[in-house]
């Protein structure tokens, strides 16, 4: 039986306000245990987070991010740990920003080819791990941790000067990108936006779709809650499994993206890592949902900007990583709380309909004879 659509709305408000509510409460215990002042130390994050600067880095910083949570989401949906996505979009830029460095044309045809050949290379990588599992019953976890590792010495092999790559200062990294490759951006003040935010919003909205508006998004999600049921349906649970790698493989290809084609133009020493595992600290956050990985992405990059400037106030540098690993806890916690909240109160009341139905069938009874 459902719950009255009120008290649905009750339960999915209090699991957020709970995680927020008991997230400041640890960290102000933590702040103040190093002798500090919590509450000035929100207020500075608000308000250098308020600032147009800092709002337009962290929509930036934030874009990454989401591709990243959605490469993993798709693997949660199906009960797979792809913990690969570092090592897959690392692969993929690098792939994409030597294929790119080496074409000049038109930027209608190259940006399209720079985007298909990271996807493509990211299917591929997180592919190897899905037919392993399906044919060698070799865990995904063990196979994506070992092709991160392949993935960095790969790149390092050929990101050497004289191979695919030139050095610049202490720096090697691959030929810069024509200026047909450049992605626009959008011109607000006093930083722009980068157009590839575009990607990322196109990205969850496909998720949004495929996952919860379609067939194939309904036999992912069965064979993730029981292969066993999802192969008495008929459902391919090796093609499924196959599937979904490849999948979230080629929207992790895509995490590389944004710095390539909107800041760096190249691969280099230098390019961002760890995007993978952050991917999978706000997949959790957002519960696997586009509209909460989204919001779940800003946050990380709002800690993350306001996070330097708490070290100008002296504050210790590691309240940042703190913060996001108490809200993540917070978080995982309190939905499940809710949730099991929400199963007992449906329970209660399934059993007192049941108690109130046997009563009436015993009067019933009564009355006839």
């Amino acid at each position: 039986m459902k719950l009255p659509d009120r008290e649905k709305i009750v339960l999915a408000l209090a699991a957020p306000l709970l995680a927020i509510v008991a997230a400041l409460a640890i960290t102000s215990v933590v702040i103040g245990a190093t002798g500090k002042d919590p509450f000035h130390a929100f207020w500075v994050m608000a308000d250098f987070g308020s600032k147009s600067d800092s709002q337009v880095w962290i929509i930036n910083q934030a874009t990454p991010y989401y591709l990243s949570a959605v490469a993993v989401a798709i693997g949660f949906r199906m009960n797979l740990f792809n913990i690969g996505v570092d090592g897959q979009y690392r692969v993929a830029a690098f792939a994409a920003a030597v294929v790119g460095g080496a074409l000049t044309l038109p930027g209608f045809v190259q940006i399209p080819l720079i985007i298909l050949v990271a996807m493509l290379v990211g299917a591929v990588w997180a592919g190897i791990a899905g037919l392993l599992r399906t044919t060698r019953g070799v865990s995904e976890v063990i196979t994506t941790i070992m092709l991160n590792s392949i993935a960095a010495s790969l790149i390092g092999y050929f990101l050497q000067e004289g191979r695919l790559a030139e050095r610049e200062g202490n720096l090697f990294h691959t030929p810069d990108l024509p200026s047909s490759s450049r992605f626009f951006t959008f011109p607000t003040d006093p930083d722009p936006v980068w157009g590839s935010v575009l990607i990322a919003l196109a990205v969850g909205l496909a998720y949004w779709f495929v996952l919860g508006r379609t067939r194939f998004g309904f036999d992912l999600r069965t064979v993730g809650r029981s292969e066993s049921a999802a192969s008495a349906g008929g459902v391919g649970v090796k093609r499924m499994v196959v599937t979904s790698m490849v999948l979230s493989g080629a929207v992790a290809g895509l995490v590389g993206l944004p710095t390539l084609l909107n800041k760096s133009f190249n691969y280099g020493t230098d390019f961002p890592a760890g995007i993978g595992f952050t991917g999978i600290a706000i997949a959790l956050l957002g519960r696997n949902h586009p509209v909460g990985m989204l919001l779940g992405a800003l946050l990380w990059g709002f800690l993350e900007r306001t996070g330097t400037q708490l070290e100008f106030e002296e504050y210790a540098q590691e309240i940042v990583g703190v913060m996001q690993g108490v809200i993540v806890l917070c978080v995982v916690i309190a939905y499940e709380v809710v949730r099991r909240y929400g199963l007992r109160r449906q329970q209660r009341r399934v059993g007192e309909e049941l108690a109130s139905q046997a009563r009436g069938n015993d009067e019933t009874a009564e009355v006839g004879a």
